[in-house]
């Protein structure tokens, strides 16, 4: 019998890992910039939580979750975005209970039984920010800034940022009655899923892909022109900070997310090297969420950006590999010098120094080949000659110069080296 991974998801090998821990290393630090904390989730939760923070009408909930059913006859879900368990832990843990507002991050693998297709995967990986009691558009501009500042700090060029209102419970109902007027006399010529949204969530036929639909709704009235006093202000707000912060957008009323839990601000960064799946950055507020959850009435902004998707784009515009590792790989050029191999890695990694041998007895030329392929700026060659005279041959993979150094003085050589 032979196993392979389940369709839709992907095995990330050795090779791979370093554009994964740059990328993650990369989103780390910004976050520490602005001021973020890192947040853990587990990778399932009640399978309710998801179908009353997301909706239970979006196709997340419909038809996308992995649901099963526990020991215990519990309906749970693998998480399906990033939010909503956020949200969940902030409740849970009394996180209103703390001074201002709390700034959190994650970094999680998130679940979606959907057709596989290039940057989505059945399993794919997400980075994210949550902002949770700050009210006002001065905080929706700097999540929107830390993902543009992401992907500049990534290299990935281009791309331009979309925003939009979604309104509120005050004035949304007004837009969606109007949009639905506006829809009553072409609905039998829009799509099966536009129909069904008509009745459910008639918003989202506006960013439906199918291109006759978009045709059809062309001259679908604007939320933007049904906005409450608030939701204006607060839309005017956003656009003066993302202006005084030197970030270009575009206004985009077809924007509108596909997740019930929305307000006010929702946002995507579109890149053109996605194709038809071109959103690598999206987010928006949700001011209801924590206290349909159980919370006090508590605001909240945030956005998710897909790994995969940021990592074809890099790919795509022809991002440099990782630099090459810093380790030492200590080559042994016959049986007898394997002991001494392994006393020099326990004085190398006892000073801080990252360091590797062979353990399979290969001859030194493979176990050369083998340091160049894992980017070993340094090898450490031991043979009868070097123990005979106390001293260890390096060489420098990148000139090809070798220097004789005391094996006693090993580590102190090529800490002092930068490895």
């Amino acid at each position: 019998m032979r196993y392979a991974a389940p369709r839709g998801t992907q095995d990330i090998l050795p090779e791979d890992a370093p554009r994964w821990q740059r990328l993650e290393g990369c989103f780390r630090d910004l976050c520490a910039l602005y001021g973020y904390r890192e947040i853990r989730t587990p990778v399932f939760e009640e399978m309710a939580l998801f179908a009353r923070a997301v909706g239970e009408e979006t196709d997340i909930v419909a038809k996308e979750m992995y649901v099963f059913e526990d020991r215990g006859g519990r309906a749970m879900a693998l998480r399906p975005e990033g939010t909503a368990p956020v949200v969940r832990a902030y409740v849970q843990h009394k996180l209103h209970g703390r001074p201002g507002a709390q700034k959190l991050y994650y970094i999680a693998p998130i679940f979606r039984y959907e057709r596989p297709q290039a940057g989505r995967y059945r399993q794919h990986h997400q980075v994210g920010v949550e902002a949770i009691g700050a009210p006002g558009p001065d905080v929706d501009a700097e999540v929107i800034a830390l993902g543009r500042h992401l992907l500049d700090a990534l290299g990935i060029a281009g791309g331009r940022l979309e925003i939009n209102s979604v309104g509120c419970p005050e004035c949304r109902p007004v837009y969606r009655r109007a949009l639905q007027d506006a829809l009553r006399p072409i609905l039998a010529e829009l799509c099966e899923v536009c129909q069904v949204r008509f009745d459910r969530n008639p918003m989202r036929i506006l960013d439906d892909k199918n291109e006759r639909c978009r045709e059809l709704t062309r001259d679908a009235p604007s939320i933007l022109d049904h906005l409450c006093e608030a939701c204006r202000a607060h839309f005017d707000g956003l656009q003066a900070h993302l202006k005084d912060l030197g970030l270009d957008y575009q206004v985009n009323p077809r924007i509108v997310r596909g997740l019930d839990y929305y307000t006010r601000t929702a946002f995507e960064i579109i890149h053109d090297a996605l194709a038809a799946k071109d959103t690598v950055i999206g987010g928006g507020r949700y001011d209801g969420l924590v206290e349909q959850l159980g919370g006090p009435p508590t605001p909240g902004m945030g956005f998710g950006a897909g790994i995969e998707r940021m990592l074809l784009i890099m790919e795509a515009q022809g991002a440099p590999p990782p630099a090459a590792c810093d380790m030492v790989y200590i080559a042994a050029a016959d049986e007898g010098s394997r002991k001494a191999a392994l006393r020099a890695l326990r004085e190398l990694r006892g000073a801080g120094i990252a360091a590797d041998m062979d353990y399979t007895a290969r001859s030194l030329k493979t176990q050369m080949k083998e340091a160049d392929r894992l980017g070993c700026r340094q090898v450490v060659i031991l043979g009868e000659q070097e123990l005979a005279a106390g001293m260890a041959t390096v060489r420098d993979m990148a000139t090809g110069e070798q220097r004789q150094v005391g094996l006693g003085d090993l580590a102190r050589t090529l800490a002092g080296a930068g490895g």
